[in-house]
């Protein structure tokens, strides 16, 4: 297999965006290896971690530092190489580049200096966690990492509460209580999460369960504050939209004559829409008309 890897074509002057092992090391593609072996430089987030990946493999390259602090001037230096005819490999410190990590705007810069560009696909966090998820649709949207600061972050949620695919977040494992706990402020208690953490090492896991039970399992243990997460969070209920204004009047007609979970009930028969999460809405309701009355 490896001779089939070398045998293919590997042009030179060509940037080279090498996925690389999200944690177990046995996950490089043998397309990257050969690369990695033939590159004249690599070009790296963080120079240690390369060189300790490159060192398991028994490779010793020159590395150029590429972080998201000077991707402009590392450009420039990789252009200029690229114009001598080299083979130029980048990678971040762990999955694919460019994508939630440094390296989008040297390909721009590559590019748009009329270079080449190829990709040697790999390993995704993202990708690996929603294979393994099991929640159902045909989209979802990578939304990366949200803002660190409570506020924003919940502005940032409220944007995307009535996107119906799949939500693919990335967060860092001493956010992951507040994360959790502002996506269930936001998009209510019944929505399906997924949480991986620790994707393809030692300690991996993933669990899925309610966002109403999702902090009950990080407080659980308190490894499940180490490590970081892909969180998955399901779509938005069918015919959600962003202020509910159709459902909401529905949902107020008939919790003038039911009870809230008949109200639900009824309501999800006419809509289409989950009954849990109508349930929740409904509750909210009648919460809000009753500190009206008060």
């Amino acid at each position: 297999m490896m001779e089939d890897a070398a045998r293919q074509q590997y042009p030179a002057a060509t940037l080279y965006v090498v996925a690389t092992p999200i944690g177990n090391t046995a996950d490089i593609s043998l397309r990257a290896w050969h690369l990695l072996g033939i590159a004249d430089a690599v070009a790296c987030e963080d120079t240690r971690n390369t060189a300790h990946l490159l060192n398991r493999f028994g490779l010793s390259k020159e590395l150029i530092a590429a972080h998201e602090h000077n991707e402009r001037e590392a450009a420039d230096r990789l252009i200029e190489r690229l114009r001598q005819g080299q083979r130029i490999a980048l990678v971040s410190d762990a999955g694919t580049p460019a994508v939630s990590d440094p390296g989008a705007r040297i390909v721009d810069a590559v590019r748009g200096a009329g270079l080449r560009v190829m990709p040697l696909p790999g390993a995704s966090a993202a990708i690996a966690a929603l294979s393994a998820s099991g929640l159902l649709g045909d989209r979802f949207h990578f939304i990366g990492f949200l803002p660190s600061k409570a506020r924003q972050r919940e502005t940032a949620l409220e944007g995307l509460a009535a996107l119906a695919g799949t939500l693919v977040l990335y967060e860092a494992p001493h956010r992951i209580a507040d994360a959790v706990d502002a996506l269930g402020r936001v998009f209510g208690p019944a929505r399906q999460v997924v949480l991986a953490r620790e994707l393809t090492k030692l300690f991996e896991e993933i669990h899925r369960c309610t966002l109403a039970e999702a902090p009950a399992w990080i407080a659980a243990d308190p490894n499940r504050q180490k490590g970081e997460y892909v969180v998955l969070v399901e779509g938005a209920p069918a015919g959600e939209d962003g202020d509910d204004a159709d459902t909401d009047r529905l949902l107020r007609i008939l919790l003038a004559e039911c009870p809230v979970k008949q109200a639900a009930t009824l309501a999800a028969q006419i809509t289409g829409q989950k009954k849990n999460a109508l349930y929740e809405r409904a509750l909210a309701l009648k919460n809000q008309a009753g500190d009206a009355e008060g």
